[in-house]
């Protein structure tokens, strides 16, 4: 019988959990509750501090009703509620019920508050509590509790704690709130909440739903006639910071019943039949008027001509967009609200001032950039004046994530919104965009691009003057040679000419205003505090910065658990030593003598030195001996951090490739192999069977790789619901580690499901990662099919990654900026942070140093906001006129080079591997400003064509499938492109030894270090002898 009852009860309580949940103040009833334990009690009240009241009380309830019972647990349940102050949630729990005209009102009330918060955070807090605290709206706990928080964060913040406590009062409590207002002297919230203007009428929400048919609900009349009025709400849910419930959730009638959704039940509701009216759409039967809350659910029409007439529609799409942003062009435009915080770092910049944004990762630096950028827009519609936003990412998939999760949801109504990449595809010019569109997300070349156009006097440009303000994504990268710095020497050169327009008396050219977004400025290397302050200040110089806007130290989350995770070096390495032996003998050939550990970080820039070197001299012997020596060493590395067997591949890989090299496509032509070469290919072949054996056996594996095994599993098998991410330095590593786990029954037997996602530039022999492919695994990452990430870098800064509980740094330190964006990866609550030492890899060092550099630069942050007006603007022009002057010279410089531009028939250029002579720079032209191609037919000789299944890459008007390589050596020199139809061989500088007037030059990695000009590809005359040479082989055959 004892437990039939508990079972019951525990229906009713999942029955009534939706609205019960709603109704509890967490922080009051845990501690009147005994027969829950005190670890679970605090688990909760972290969940309460991060997540809000609704799901703590959500977890409160688990707890509650978690088996076994002890007795007489239901009772003193509602027994806590009632002496907790949640009377109303006791009466529910006791089937004390009020009916569903009760229930709407007050459900009608509640939506109200949540509605105005807005105005309501600006009332007298202090007067407003003391007054609800003397009607019984407040309990004692919960008044001295609103004042502590007005004390920390202001009045706002207290108000919005205020109005969390009373709305969760049994009814009534809102026309005691609105006497309250009234005896206050707050007539204007009182009026407002009333909906009189001037009068001091209190509305009735005890309105009756009346069916109608398609006509709008506001249209309806009151019983004197008084109009109604109509508040429409989006269905998306507000942002937590000013929703009263402190979660995710609005209340149960702000979004349409769905099966399996959330809706709060009154056990006395009946079902009525409706034709599509709002409930809302009442009649006030006292007289006053009433207003109408209803759903906006209809999609915007996408029907429109993307590019017909003058105006692009507002989410334009010519980009071909994936569905997510689709969908969210389709979905109802969101409100945007901010956090007290949040507001205050935006204050100058709604101003209008220059500002850089600090916040940490997860803070919503982006939110409050949408914000700044709506009220710019809006400020400056109202006044008439040019309206144009451009927000600059550094990385191209950022410009999707911007556009589709944060400035199209809350923007797209009344602007807009369009995004350009080097992804995109568009029909149409940059210049067209930005003249179309309010707001233009892009990647920062882009727009350095266009201004060079502009610039140089080319119509298709566009000049700063056209932009009213622009965005900086990842800011700190505004330094010497990056494209922000470059965009924003643009901008400091035309202030600085302004200042004498002025004295001139003449028209200053307009600039936009700038806004500067990062996680962390870094010190730049400095070791000093001074040097440090220097950094930071010079960034501040850079951007044009009036200030920069920290959160304050008292606000930042709780710290998270840091690891460190100290390793054991093998007691044994039979496969290592094999290899150390392979590479010794190698040594002995060429006769090196290296004064570093084999493996190491020296060891590598050694190798790579006596390549280049041996390149220059012609030294064939020791170059490709070094070229080999490399990839020992990585095979080194790799089996100190992953796999012996992984390492293993690695090398079997190279081999099979370098052999294909030395196959020609036609069996009659054959490729030379020289002694040096065969004897590298026998000494592999000789110890492959012994390193292939040595491999497959997991007694020799890497107590890294078994410490970070133990991690995974711990963090998996210690969590309810675990999601993480481990950062790895190579992509590589990457694949291999998450292969390992992949293969792993341990891993599955726990449910981790992984995935790996690597960067998407071409710089590696790794086949990159596309944007679609980026952002494929991270919707996976978070809607929990992938519950560990395995990320190179590219994960560390800029993309929105879903909050995870637990972050893991697997031998990769780099320095204090990638430290902090990593470690704000790990978002949830009791999230740890860990770093797993790899062998030569000095993780644990540079992990300390990093800590003192971030210690140091937010100290520097916090001397600099110390600063007063005068000294910091004094700092910031020094170091602008510093920066321009620096640019002068650098400019100057490049003139001086450029008028210096050797003749191309000067440069020659050698295959690195055979030194063979190649062509002079007059065979070579170059394809729109960027590809140097070589389409003559005595270098069509020379080389010959291989399949390339990486490259399979589709471009504007060319495309690339294959390489070309030596024919002599087969030593790999570039790819094969088709340019508007012809076959053009295009060259990589890499891959060459460059002779400029008889002096060599090996370490060429950019065509921009070789002091040419090349002529510009002729494509017409080019065809023509192309047709030509076709024509006379037909007239030959026939």
């Amino acid at each position: 019988m004892e437990s039939e009852t508990d079972e019951m009860r525990e229906s009713l309580i999942d029955c009534l959990r939706p609205r019960v949940k709603e109704l509890i103040v967490v922080d009051r009833v845990l501690d009147l509750i005994d027969f829950i334990e005190n670890e679970q009690k605090e688990r909760i009240r972290q969940k309460a501090r991060n997540d809000g009241d609704i799901s703590a009380a959500d977890s409160l309830i688990n707890a509650v009703v978690q088996k076994p019972h002890t007795p007489g647990w239901f009772t003193a349940f509602v027994d806590a509620l009632n002496n907790g102050g949640c009377k109303f949630a006791a009466d529910y729990m006791q089937l004390n019920l009020p009916t569903p005209e009760v229930e709407a009102e007050n459900e009608n009330c509640v939506r109200f508050i949540h509605l105005l918060i807005p105005s309501l955070a600006d009332m007298d807090t202090d007067e407003v509590c003391a007054h609800c605290f003397s009607k019984r709206l407040l309990t004692e706990d919960e008044r001295d509790r609103i004042m502590a928080e007005i004390g920390n964060r202001g009045s706002r913040s207290g108000a919005r704690e205020l109005l969390r406590r009373i709305i969760k009062c049994p009814p009534g409590w809102y026309s005691t709130f609105l006497q309250v207002l009234k005896d206050t002297e707050h007539h204007a919230l009182y009026n407002e909440l009333t909906g009189n203007e001037g009068s001091d009428k209190k509305p009735s929400l005890k309105d009756k739903p009346e069916a109608t048919t398609g006509e709008s609900p506001a249209s309806a009349e009151s019983c004197d006639g008084t109009e109604s009025r109509e508040i429409t709400v989006n269905e998306q849910p507000m942002d937590q910071s000013t929703d009263l419930y402190a979660g995710n959730e609005l209340p149960s009638n702000s979004e349409p019943s769905q099966p399996g959704s959330d809706k709060k039940p009154s056990l006395k509701d009946k079902p009525e039949a409706t034709t599509g009216e709002s409930p809302a759409s009442a009649e006030s039967c006292d007289g006053t008027e009433s207003r109408e809350i209803t759903v906006n659910e209809q999609p915007m029409d996408q029907s429109t001509d993307l590019y017909a007439g003058n105006e692009l529609p507002s989410n334009s799409e010519p980009s071909q967009p994936d569905g997510s942003a689709l969908e969210v062009a389709r979905s109802p435009e969101k409100e945007i609200t901010l956090r007290d915080y949040q507001m205050e770092v935006a204050g100058p910049a709604l101003e209008g001032k220059n500002i850089i944004v600090c916040l940490p990762t997860g803070s919503g630096k982006t939110r409050v950039a949408v914000y700044i950028t709506k009220e710019h827009l809006d400020r400056r519609k109202a006044e008439g004046k040019p309206r144009k936003v451009i927000v600059l990412v550094n990385k191209v998939p950022l410009v999707e994530q911007h556009y589709s999760a944060e400035f199209l949801p809350f923007l797209k109504k009344k602007y807009k919104v369009e995004r350009v990449s080097g992804d995109s595809q568009l029909k149409i010019s940059f210049t067209e965009i930005v003249k179309k569109n309010d707001i233009i997300i892009c990647t920062a070349q882009i727009l350095e691009n266009y201004l060079e156009r502009a610039n140089g006097g080319e119509d298709e440009g566009v000049n700063l003057s056209d932009l009213t303000l622009i965005i900086i994504d990842e800011c700190h990268h505004t330094q010497k040679g990056g494209v922000y710095n470059h965009i924003m020497m643009r901008y400091l050169k035309q202030k600085h000419k302004n200042k004498r327009l002025i004295k001139e008396q003449k028209e200053p050219v307009p600039l936009p205003q700038i806004l500067g977004l990062t996680a962390s400025p870094g010190v730049g290397g400095a070791t000093k505090m001074e040097k440090a302050e220097e950094h930071i200040l010079r960034i501040c110089a850079n951007l044009d910065a009036s200030r920069i806007m920290t959160r304050s130290h008292e606000e930042f989350k709780k710290e998270q658990r840091k690891i460190i995770v100290s390793v054991e070096d093998r007691r044994e390495d039979p496969f290592g030593d094999v290899i150390k032996k392979i590479m010794t003998a190698i040594h002995n050939h060429a006769e090196l003598t290296p004064t570093c550990d084999l493996g190491s970080q020296n060891y590598e820039q050694w190798v790579v030195q006596k390549e280049r070197q041996a390149a220059k001299d012609e030294n064939q012997k020791v170059r490709v001996c070094a070229e080999h020596l490399r990839q020992y060493s990585e095979s080194l590395n790799l089996s100190n951090t992953i796999r012996m067997q992984d390492a293993f591949s690695f090398l079997n890989k190279y081999y099979e490739e370098e052999m294909k090299k030395k196959t020609a496509p036609e069996e009659e032509h054959k490729i030379q192999i020289t002694d040096t070469e065969r004897f590298l290919f026998n000494l592999f072949k000789d110890n492959k069977k012994e390193l292939e054996t040595l491999a497959k056996n997991p007694e020799y594996e890497n107590d890294s790789l078994s410490k970070l095994r133990t991690k995974i599993l711990h963090e998996f098998s210690s969590r309810d619901e675990a999601r993480g991410i481990v950062f790895i330095k190579t992509r590589r590593s990457a694949i291999a580690l998450n292969q390992w786990i992949q293969e792993n029954p341990k891993f599955a037997d726990i449910g981790v499901k992984s995935a790996y996602v690597i960067g998407g530039g071409d710089q590696s022999v790794v086949k990159p990662m596309t944007s679609a492919e980026q952002r494929e695994v991270l919707k996976k990452f978070g809607n929990g099919q992938v519950n560990l990430l395995i990320a190179t870098t590219v994960a560390e800064e800029g993309l929105d990654i879903p909050a995870c509980n637990f972050v893991i740094r697997y031998g990769l330190v780099t320095n204090e900026i990638a430290m902090i964006q990593a470690q704000g990866r790990g978002r949830a609550e009791d999230s740890s942070y860990t770093l797993v030492e790899v062998k030569n890899s000095g993780v644990a060092e540079k992990e300390c140093v990093n800590e003192y550099r971030k210690n140091m630069m937010n100290k520097a942050i916090q001397k600099i906001k110390l600063l007063n007006q005068a000294a910091y603007e004094k700092r910031i022009t020094e170091f602008q006129i510093q920066a321009i002057m620096e640019e002068k010279v650098r400019m100057t410089k490049k003139k001086k080079k450029d008028i210096k531009n050797e003749s191309p028939s000067n440069v020659k250029f050698s295959c690195r591997s055979c030194s063979e002579a190649i062509c002079t720079g007059d065979d070579i032209q170059i394809i729109e400003n960027m590809h140097r191609v070589n389409v003559t037919s005595q270098f069509r000789k020379l080389y010959i064509q291989r399949e390339n299944t990486t490259l399979q890459e589709r471009l504007l008007d060319y495309e690339t499938n294959g390489f070309i390589a030596c024919k002599n050596c087969g030593q790999r020199w570039g790819s094969m492109m088709m340019y508007k139809g012809i076959d053009c061989p295009c060259l990589d500088v890499k891959n060459f030894v460059v002779n400029l007037n008889g002096k060599k030059i090996s370490k060429c990695t950019k065509w921009n270090e070789v002091p040419i000009k090349f002529s510009a590809f002729d494509y017409t005359e080019h065809a023509s002898n192309m047709t030509m040479s076709d024509n006379s082989d037909d007239d030959e055959t026939m």
